[in-house]
Parts: C-alpha cells; structure tokens; sequence
C-alpha cells in the first residue's frame, strides 16, 4: 500500500512540475503563483530544480536580438531565487532590493543605440514556513506586507510596479493564513500548485547550501419574445483550423517496407533499460521516456526513431559538434512528435516534447533559416496547449506565449519574399488572438485578430492556394462576427457576411461538402443576427434559406454534430419568424410547426449519438421544443381540437422534464422550466378541465409534486 501511494504521489508532482515550470518558462508578467508543499526536504528539490533549468533557458531568441554578438554583457538569470528576509519580511523589497544590486544589462548596444534591457527574471521566495518559529507579531508582518503590496503591486502609477513573475512557496497552513489574511492578495493569484509529500517538521535550513544542479525525479444574448425568459440562441460561427495547426507542405510519409525490421529491433530496444544520456535536457529525457514505455502511446517504428535521435543527439553533443548540426537533430525530433500531433495523437506530453525539441534546436542555432517556421510551431503548439482538457488555468498563459512567438516569427519573416510564411504566421496569430478574447480584453482582441487576419490574406495568394484564401476569409468573418457582440454590430455583421461570402465561392460543394456547410451555416448566423437589428423578416427569412442549404451537405450521416448545430439554429430562425408582430397567424401556426421539426430532428441526433460533441445546450433545446409545443395551441388562432391541444402538451411537458434533468436545482435555467411546467399543468386545466390537470399531474415525478401542487 504504501509503495502504491508513493508512486502515485510521484507521478502527482511531474505532473504538477510540469505545470508550474511551463507556467513560470512562458515569461509572461505580473504573475502570482503559489506551489504548495508541506514536505521541506521535496520542496529544496523541487525549487532547486526549476532554478537549475529556468535560470538560464535555451531560448536565448526571446531576448530578440536583429544582430550577432549583441550580447556582451555576462548572462543574465530568468529566475532568481531568493530566500525570505524573516527578521524583515517584505518580499517586494528584498526583489527591489536585487534588481538595484543586479540591474537588467543592456542588449544591442552600441554608439548609435542605447540599447534595450533584457527581461526582468521571474522570483521564486522560499522560507515563509521559518516565520512559523517567529513570534506572532513576526509573522503578522509578512501578512501586512502583502497586504500592503496588494494595493499598488501592479500598478502602473506606482514606483512598485513589478514586470515580473512571483512564486511563493508554501505549506498548507501558510496558504490558508494568506487567503484569510490578504484576501485581495490571494486574489490576484494566477495558479496554486500543489505538490503530495508527508509533512515534515520545519528546519532552520537559512545556512544550508541549496544544490542547484540536482536532477531528482520530481515531479449569444438572450432574446425574449415571451412573458416568461427563455433561451433561444443560434449557435456561434465556426473558425476554419485549416492552416492553423503547423507547418504546410512537410512530408511525413513512412517508407512500410521497413516495417518488419524496425518491429523487430524496437521491440528489442524498448525492452531495454532507457539509454544513459547525459548531455540532453534531462526534462526531454523524462517526457520522452514515459512515453516509450506506455506500450499504447507510440508505435515500433517511432520508437526506433526516437531512441535512435537521441542517440544521434548524444553522440553530437560528445562531439562537441557545430550549433547548425545539434540544431537539425532537435528540429528532427520536434518534426516527429509534431507528426504524431498532427496524426491525432494531442496529449501534454507530445505538445511538451515537441516544444522542449524545438527550443533546444533554437537554442543552438538562432540564424537558422528554419527559424520562423520553428517558431510558427512553438506558436501552435502552445495554442493547442490551451486546448487541452483540464488546463483551464494556465489556458490564457499559453495563449499569450503562442503569440509571443508568432510575433517573434513574423519579425524574422520579410513579408515581400516570403509571402507564404508570412500570411500564414498571421493567420495563426489571427486564431489565437480571437481565442484569447475568451479571457480579457473581448473587443481589443477581436480587432487585433483582424488587423492579422487582413495582413494576411494581402499576403496570400488566392489562385495559387485557394482554400486556405478561403478559409482565412471564413476565419475574418468570425472575427468580424465576434466583434459585433461588443461594438458596432450592423456594421460588423455585414462585413461578416461580406467576408464569409467571399469564402464560401472558393469551395464546390461535391468537392468540399463539409467547409461548404460550415461557412453557409456561418452566414445563416449572421443574418439571424442582423435580424435583430434591422428588417427582422427579410433577415431572418434570409437566415432559414441559407440554413436549409446548409444542410445539404451537413447531414446525419456525414457530419451529425454540424448536422445538430445547423437544425438547433433553424428551429431557432423559425422561432423568432413566428414571433414577429407582423407575422400572419396562418404563417405564425406554420413557422411554429416548422420550429418544432427542426428541434425534434436536433434532439434526435443529439440523442442517438452519446458522446457527439455539442456546440449548443442540448438541455436548452428541449426547453425550447418544449416552448414551441406550449405556444402552439395556446395560441388564440389555434383550431385544433381538443385531442391535439392535448397531444401537445403533452409533448410540452414532456420536453420540460427532460431539459430539467439537465439543469441544476435553484439555478436560473431550473427555475425558468419549473415555471413552464407549472404554467402548462395550469393550461392543462383551463383547456381540458379537471381531467386534463390530473393527466397532466400524473406525468410528474413524484418528487415535483410537492412543489407544484401549491402553485397552481
């Protein structure tokens, strides 16, 4: 048992150590972070390990230098450790304190150029548990200062504005005194990391020499036509990815007649202890083997390939070969997880590894001609790192590191001899600034993402690569889409239209059937949305033509969750149309019925494939179909006689009940259908008597009994 928790704790903390190394690795500012651990002896190895590997990274290109020999001056740390002052503990001071001893040096200077400093380093403070041995007035002062700091420590009017990142290393107890005690301080917090260990007890360890080298295994807005809210929304254009993901043109092909034999030796190899390589950055080394030994994870030829680069890689080093050669090697190992990426194959690990290749290929190399296509992957690669699972936290830090390098990239691209290069680092950056406007700054980065996206459609050339012309058109149109939610949204929403138009003429429908019905569906929304604002009925007439072709070409069969998406948008259309005052009842009665297939053969899909990734509630459209039933024949132009009106109400309560089972209690949305059903039950009464609410009463679940029955 106890080696089983051991081991597990061991695979906890790589992983946790991952996470907060490529937090603290993506230099971004003003960060707050705290790792958590109650285990002194783990947390010296830890923190002595990310100095050891973050003081001084490998890419030196983030320094952004234009010339050679522009570094005079000794390195400079990215990470600086330092211990708490406990006599005085204030934090900010002794970091002040440092940088007045250790100024940022000067890059690029030279008698025409005062040149730039280089990147203030990252702090990480350890020593906060020894204020446990102090008194309580001692320890009151570390609180008060963060107190104190949390007011102007990221302000830009005051003298204490820090361009830096900060780690403190805590214990639980700690933790919990800074929450209660500076709770505004706590609040800034971009990410808690906590590593498992057994509590040790706390050691007066100031004079210990920590051992910097160890290598220890640590590891859309509501629109309400109704008395009662309801949701009826259509679903949010689609971004085309076509060209986002990697490099274009590269060739991965596989040469199968070497099959046989590279099983044969792999399978030896694997079976193998993993080979001692002294010279390659252990963490590669650590990524790279976790992976070869989940037999699952990679297959006989890669593994061979692997083992062999690294061999190739601790044979140059030994060799002391030149940067260019190293530099290949790497790039080489960074293309092969970069394949396996591109062939589906996205977890932590494959993005970690390919990021760790390519920054040592940087690293040894920094004049490469390959350089901004690297660092066009180092992009992408981060913005898939935001996109997977469970990295909701360190989501926004990924996205701004992969933007970091696509600017980087463009720098080094010149846009009139490599247009190619250049049009698609800017599309790329166009994604990822559209994706970044989830977490801050909404309006400010959809205008960014267009300004990239117009940069680099003057730069593509439509005849010679029309499809991704297209489908960068397609992506300025979500732009233009996105925008009109916080500013201008006519004249957002015709560009919109405008741009996605353009797209749309570059796909044949047999040809392209699936980007064909993805940007009519984008067109359909868009004019949904300028119903809205102006002519509702031409608008959204407009919107239901344009979904119908869509469907055409997202069918169940072909693309079921498109399929889904697009019918949930036309039920939404007809909806709206019916509601509308100067909708006739005839058509009212006709949009309704309309509105209903729609969200019937949505839900149909919705339901018949378990796993199928929605992008609209599905919950919400049964609250919807359910509306739609209600509304139907409490209609006063409904003619319907008593039977139908019954059938109907039926299918409304039905619909109700299932959405609340998708809801959570005392939430809005619970609450809304909660009223609907009540006000159904009532409408069951007042159309079909006494016999119609007892029917309706008894299609409830026992458990709502109590709470309707006194509302009616």
């Amino acid at each position: 048992m106890n080696e089983t928790v051991q081991v597990e704790n061991v695979n906890w903390n790589r992983q946790v150590y991952q996470r907060l190394k490529l937090a603290l690795s993506l230099g971004l500012r003003r960060q707050i972070l705290f790792a958590v651990c109650d285990n002194l002896n783990l947390r010296n190895r830890i923190a002595a390990r990310l100095h050891s590997n973050l003081a001084y990274p490998v890419a030196k290109v983030l320094y952004q230098r234009s010339h050679v020999g522009e570094l005079s001056t000794p390195a400079y740390p990215r990470l600086v450790t330092l211990r708490l002052n406990i006599n005085d503990p204030n934090p900010i001071a002794q970091i002040n304190q440092w940088l007045a001893n250790y100024p940022p040096p000067l890059v690029g200077k030279s008698p025409d150029n005062p040149g730039k400093p280089l990147p203030i380093p990252a702090f990480q403070i350890v020593g906060v548990e020894m204020l446990t041995k102090q008194s309580v007035a001692g320890q009151h002062l570390f609180l008060d200062h963060l107190r104190l700091n949390e007011q102007y420590l990221f302000s830009k009017e005051s003298n204490n504005f820090l361009e830096s990142s900060l780690l403190f290393w805590v214990s639980r107890p700690w933790l919990y005194a800074i929450q209660q005690s500076a709770p505004k301080f706590w609040h800034c917090r971009n990410g808690v990391f906590i590593f498992a260990g057994e509590p040790t007890p706390t050691v007066d360890n100031r004079h210990y020499p920590v051992d910097f080298n160890h290598q220890d295994n640590v590891e859309l807005k509501n629109y309400s036509t109704l008395p009662i809210k309801q949701d009826h929304r259509a679903d949010l254009p689609e971004v085309n990815y076509q060209n986002s993901p990697v490099n274009d043109g590269v060739d991965n092909s596989v040469n199968n007649n070497l099959m046989e034999v590279i099983t044969e030796k792999s399978a030896h190899l694997t079976n193998q202890c993993f080979p001692s390589l002294s010279a390659i950055n252990p963490e590669l080394q650590e990524l790279i083997r976790a992976a070869l030994s989940n037999p699952g994870e990679t297959n006989p030829q890669e593994n061979y390939e692997i083992q062999n680069l690294l061999r190739e890689i601790e044979q140059l080093h030994c060799q002391q070969a030149p940067g260019d050669e190293l530099a290949i090697a790497y790039q080489n190992l960074g293309n092969l997880y970069r394949t396996r990426i591109e062939e589906g194959s996205i977890n932590l690990e494959n993005l970690m590894t390919a990021i760790l290749a390519y920054q040592e290929a940087v690293s040894h190399d920094e004049h490469s001609a390959e350089l901004p296509n690297i660092l066009n992957d180092l992009g992408t690669l981060y913005w898939m790192l935001h996109r997977i699972p469970n990295n909701s936290q360190e989501a926004q830090m990924y996205l701004e590191q992969a933007i970091d390098f696509y600017k980087l990239a463009l720098k080094l691209v010149p846009s009139d001899i490599q247009p190619d290069i250049y049009s698609r680092v800017q599309n790329n950056l166009g994604t990822a600034y559209g994706d970044l406007s989830k977490f801050s700054e909404h309006k400010e980065n959809w205008q960014l993402a267009l300004i990239a996206y117009h940069e680099s459609l003057h730069y593509r050339d439509e005849t010679r690569e029309p499809l991704k012309y297209a489908a960068c058109q397609n992506n300025l149109g979500t732009a233009y889409w996105h925008l009109a939610q916080y500013h201008e949204p006519l004249v957002n929403l015709k560009k919109a239209i405008a741009a996605y138009k353009l797209a749309v003429n570059y796909y044949q429908p047999s040809e392209e059937p699936f980007k064909y019905g993805m940007i009519q569906n984008n067109i359909g929304t868009a004019y949904w949305n300028m119903s809205q604002y102006q002519e509702p009925m031409i608008n959204l007439q407009l919107a239901i033509e344009i979904y119908q072709e869509a469907l055409q070409y997202r069918t169940p069969d072909s693309y079921p969750h498109g399929y889904a998406a697009t019918q949930n948008n036309l039920g939404i259309a007809y909806w709206h149309l019916a509601n509308l005052p100067e909708t006739s009842k005839e058509d009212r009665q006709k949009f309704i019925l309309s509105c209903i297939d729609a969200y019937e053969k949505t839900l149909k899909i919705a339901d018949g494939h378990g796993n199928l990734p929605l992008s609209f509630n599905m919950w919400m459209t049964y609250n919807n179909l359910g509306l739609a039933h209600y509304h139907l024949v409490s209609d006063k132009s409904f003619q319907g006689d008593k039977n139908t009106v019954s059938e109907h109400l039926e299918m409304a309560l039905d619909n109700y009940l299932k959405a609340l089972t998708g809801f959570t209690p005392k939430t809005e949305n619970y609450e809304n259908t909660m009223n609907y059903i009540i006000t159904t039950v009532r409408t069951f009464h007042n159309k079909l008597g006494i016999h119609g609410q007892n029917l309706a009463l008894s299609k409830l679940p026992g458990n709502l009994i109590p709470e309707v029955l006194p509302k009616l």
